[in-house]
């Protein structure tokens, strides 16, 4: 397993840079002079052009560019952004790349808990009622046209019942006198987040060798406890009101996101148990009398879950290619938003850090999901 992930970091790192290359020589080669839309300010002399150019790298050929912004990138820099002057591009994406992964990771993972319990339920009581109307309901919205769902989600729950924001990320008038600001409130947020997470996924872990009579209660003792701990950290503080207000204003995104994304997995998950439920070790379980859950649960499901796995990683690698649409609609100031902004605006160097971020996540994911193939399935061996 080591040789092969040695061998797989390796062609990763090819791969990055081979992306990396094509992706500046494209963006390079689009008609126009970016640099003219930044240059062109009639207040600016014509030495503070020169100065702008040389800073920008706008006065040395393409091919001097590309190498100098290879050994930028090297060093960890992504240069300035032409539409934030002066303000570097690893400090925007340091900014706004933990709301997109944020609001991106809890669609996620809640579509995915319920697309696949959902899936494996109606394989397993396949021609049942409950089956057709899941798979007509999850075909409309896996096939639904993402900014119009989005807008007459807005419509309905913000603009209507007014029950949530309309959009954007915090409410103006209530952080006018915080004592923190949004962004570093944010952080801490994700970062206390982790950490429950992980206490909690060790937890249940623990709880797993326990009987299954005592393994039911022992885990929701761990999610009360985790929950009482954050609570415990975050009211003394006085921010509990502004955690409340983010939070607010992820609802409504995430409801939506979690609506069209649920549908694909709970038909891949269905139809990968389907497909397993017909494996003679499904036949020679039943057949020793073991019990049908177990069966369903640690026989069929475990190894339906390879494409869904998959489906499900890459889907988190790829959630800010995504995140440009529903970013746009609910103005949601993350990494998609930031990038459309920056391609309108012909921001390179803002573009760029962009696709590296992407380029990175989909290329670790690949990694990734090779990873939990040899896990989920015992047959899978690396040499």
């Amino acid at each position: 397993m080591r040789r092969y992930i040695l061998r797989r970091l390796v062609q990763i790192v090819i791969t990055f840079f081979i992306f990396i290359t094509l992706a500046y020589f494209l963006l390079e080669a689009q008609p126009g002079d970016y640099g003219q839309i930044f240059l062109s300010n009639p207040k600016l002399t014509q030495a503070q052009r020169d100065a702008l150019k040389a800073i920008f790298g706008l006065d040395r050929p393409p091919h001097e560019r590309y190498f100098r912004y290879m050994s930028s990138l090297l060093r960890g820099n992504l240069g300035i952004s032409f539409s934030n002057y002066p303000r570097q591009v690893i400090d925007i994406i340091k900014e706004r790349a933990p709301r997109t992964l944020f609001l991106f990771l809890t669609a996620t993972v809640v579509s995915f808990t319920i697309g696949f319990f959902t899936g494996k339920i109606l394989a397993w009581k396949r021609g049942k009622t409950l089956e057709y109307v899941a798979t007509v309901g999850g075909v409309t919205l896996y096939t639904v046209f993402t900014p119009w769902f989005g807008l007459m989600m807005i419509w309905i729950f913000a603009a209507t019942l007014k029950l949530f924001p309309i959009g954007k990320f915090i409410t103006p008038t209530l952080w006018r006198e915080a004592p923190i600001e949004a962004t570093v409130l944010f952080q801490r947020m994700l970062l206390t987040g982790l950490i429950a997470l992980i206490i909690l996924f060790l937890w249940l872990l623990g709880a797993r060798r326990l009987n299954p009579d005592r393994r039911r209660p022992v885990q929701w003792l761990g999610v009360l406890v985790v929950l009482a701990g954050l609570a415990a950290y975050w009211i003394p503080t006085g921010l509990t009101r502004y955690i409340l207000d983010i939070l607010h204003h992820l609802v409504l995104p995430v409801f939506t996101l979690t609506c069209i994304s649920f549908a694909g997995t709970m038909l891949l998950t269905r139809n990968s148990m389907l497909e397993t439920l017909r494996e003679d070790y499904i036949m020679a379980a039943r057949a020793k009398g073991l019990p049908e859950k177990v069966i369903r649960d640690k026989h069929a499901a475990r190894n339906a879950m390879l494409p869904v796995v998959t489906s499900f990683v890459f889907s988190l690698a790829f959630a800010i290619d995504g995140g440009v649409i529903t970013e746009t609609i609910f103005s949601w100031p993350g990494m998609g938003l930031t990038l459309l902004e920056a391609a309108l605006t012909q921001d390179i160097p803002m573009v760029m850090g962009g696709l590296v971020f992407t380029g990175t996540l989909a290329l670790l994911a690949h990694l990734v999901a090779d990873i939990l193939y040899a896990y989920l399935d015992p047959r899978i061996r690396y040499g």
